[in-house]
């Protein structure tokens, strides 16, 4: 089960959703959460921050690896990246709005569901693929890490 949790970015511009895997970690785990506007006025900190895209997620360590005592990581050292790239605090979806734009992109998809579900399947598919490929291109950290949809 994933935990779905959102929360504004430090100059209250920018939205973006987040999953914890296994409810491991929870919100506490975002010290501050700064948009492609509020980025560009930050020291960027890797001790504590990850970026993607412009967009950067700032932890709180301290709770982060307390949190994480409940994961079976062999002596794995938590850094932002394993709590991103592991699904421990990341994105919902591929980006920080992918969990709203992705549900209205496939809403006209969807209806061809009840009238011609080859074609639904042709094009969800292809839709799916094709967005990835593009998310992909603009540097999308989540993107670049998949296997293209065949049926």
């Amino acid at each position: 089960m994933c935990v779905a949790y959102e929360i504004n970015c430090s100059c209250g511009n920018g939205m973006a959703g987040f999953n914890f895997k296994d409810e491991i970690m929870a919100g506490e785990v975002i010290n501050r959460l700064y948009c492609p506007q509020c980025s560009k006025d930050i020291k960027f900190n890797p001790e504590t921050m990850i970026a993607d895209n412009d967009w950067i997620i700032e932890y709180n360590m301290d709770i982060a690896r307390f949190q994480a005592q409940k994961i079976k990581t062999g002596g794995l050292n938590i850094t932002p990246e394993f709590i991103f790239d592991e699904g421990y605090c990341t994105w919902r979806g591929m980006y920080p709005a992918d969990h709203i734009d992705s549900t209205i992109e496939r809403a006209e998809i969807v209806r061809l569901a009840k009238t011609d579900l080859k074609k639904y399947l042709e094009e969800i598919r292809d839709w799916a693929n094709k967005r990835m490929e593009r998310l992909a291109r603009e540097g999308w950290r989540k993107a670049n890490e998949r296997e293209a949809i065949t049926a």
